[in-house]
Order: structure tokens, then sequence, then C-alpha cells
């Protein structure tokens, strides 16, 4: 790209290794305006209608950091590759359930500031192959004058094309929030509404109800994965309130809710 600094475009998109059936209960706990679309086999993308970092004065970083986390938490049997850029940077974050989140950061022109292992790590929890796909993603963290930091994240999606991404037409990342979205509502995209939190938690029972996760919802193993989301989502939300940032307070939410309502399910179940 050769737009100039002040006019590149901000935004971000959310790659979830799942298809939307398993993505939409969790996606709609965040309670955010955003669109769910198939992307390929095994994978969705999220596309966020709204633009929280211009009103929240957090950066997009942060902000889909945040839901990336929340997401990968609350799934835990999938990861969530988060796909961000602004005027000055653009970069990726994996979340992978309570794993500690991995990011790699371009600056505008392409120059690459992460480090070489977290992208070797980015490669190893997505289940990359690797000697082939890592092989791919080397030229991303080696200096390359003729890339910008948009055509970085486009690489980065070729090689995940590898393990059956497939974006919407038109959808890439790069582009304004606003092109996205019509992009995204062209090709069909589901707008996810926040229906209360019954049928929101009736949903997601559904869904785990149905997968290898079902004998987490009642007996001990359910009660030690609530009681953990409750320890680690409680300081996180207090944190996030604390330095008033909506994505880790959003992550915080989530953590303590699913922690309650998993403890409260098995109570009930159990009587």
């Amino acid at each position: 790209m050769n737009a100039t600094s002040g006019q590149r475009p901000v935004g971000a998109l959310l790659l979830c290794r799942a298809d939307p059936s398993a993505v939409r209960p969790p996606a709609q706990l965040l309670r955010e305006q955003l669109l769910l679309a198939p992307a390929g086999d095994d994978w969705s993308v999220l596309v966020p209608e709204g633009k929280p970092w211009l009103h929240g004065g957090e950066p997009v970083e942060q902000v889909v950091t945040g839901w990336a986390t929340a997401l990968a938490v609350s799934a835990a049997t999938w990861p969530v590759v988060a796909l961000w850029w602004d005027r000055d940077r653009a970069g990726l974050t994996l979340a992978a359930g309570f794993r500690r989140t991995v990011g790699y950061t371009w600056l505008a022109d392409g120059t690459p500031v992460g480090e070489d292992e977290a992208m070797r790590t980015f490669a190893a929890r997505l289940a990359l192959d690797p000697v082939l796909d890592v092989q791919a993603l080397e030229p991303l963290t080696a200096p390359d004058p003729e890339s910008d930091s948009h055509s970085r994240l486009v690489g980065l999606v070729a090689v995940l094309t590898r393990t059956g991404l497939a974006l919407p037409t038109g959808l890439l990342p790069g582009e304004n929030a606003d092109r996205l979205r019509s992009v995204a509502l062209a090709q069909g995209a589901e707008q996810l509404e926040w229906s209360g939190w019954r049928d929101a938690v009736r949903a997601e029972l559904d869904v785990v109800e149905g997968s290898p996760l079902g004998p987490y919802l009642r007996g001990p193993k359910a009660r030690v994965l609530g009681a953990a989301q409750l320890a680690a989502g409680v300081p996180l939300l207090l944190w996030g309130i604390g330095r008033r940032s909506g994505g880790w307070s959003a992550a915080g939410i989530l953590l303590v809710a699913h922690g309650a309502l998993g403890l409260a399910y098995d109570r009930l179940r159990e009587g």
C-alpha cells in the first residue's frame, strides 16, 4: 500500500478455528457489534461492526486482544487469531485457552519489530507444519523494503490457507472497518445480537453438551474448571476496571460469568 501514515485505515479481524455454530455463543457473550461468517474448513471470521477503539481511548490492538482472550478462554478447545492494524503498525495476537497470548508486530512500512520465537510459538500452537509452514512464515519476520505492514498480514493469511482458512471474497486485512463490514454483509455474514443471558447460556450449553467437553458441565471436572475461571476472571476484571480497559474488562466479565454459571449449572444438575 502506498497510503501515507495519516491515511492508513484502522481495523481488525478475528479468525476463529471453529465452525460458526461453535463461535456464535461465546461471541454473543462479548456483547459487541460483530458479524460472523464461515471462513473455510473449521474456520470462522468475526468482523467488528463498531469501532470501540475510536470511542474508548484504547488502541485497536488492546481491544481485539481482550476479545480474542475472552473467546479462547471461553471456548477452551479452539484458538483465535486476531489481526489488527492502525496508522502506525499492524500485527497479530494468538489466544489459545488459558495460555499466555502470543503477538507479533510490524511497523507501517513493514519493518518487523517482533521476536522470531513468537512466530515459531504461533506456528506450534496452531499445529502448522514445522517445516513447510514455518519456512513460509520466515520471510514475514525478515526485512523487505517491498512489503508494508498490510502486505505482511496478507502474507500471513496466505500461510493460514494451508490449514483450510478461506476468507470470504473481498474480506482482506488492511482495509478500513466500514469496508470490511460492507463486504461481510454482502457475503451473507450473520449479525450477532445480544438476546439476553438466558438465551445465550442455553445456546452455549447446546453446543458444549454435544461436544467432547460435555463431561465438564457437571461433576468434579466442572467444579474445578468453574473455580479456575473465577480465580482468573475476578483479578482480570478488577485490573481491567482499574486500567479503564474495555477489552480486558470484557475478558474478566466473560470469565467470571462462565465460572459462576458453570458452578451453578453443576449444582442445579446435581440437585
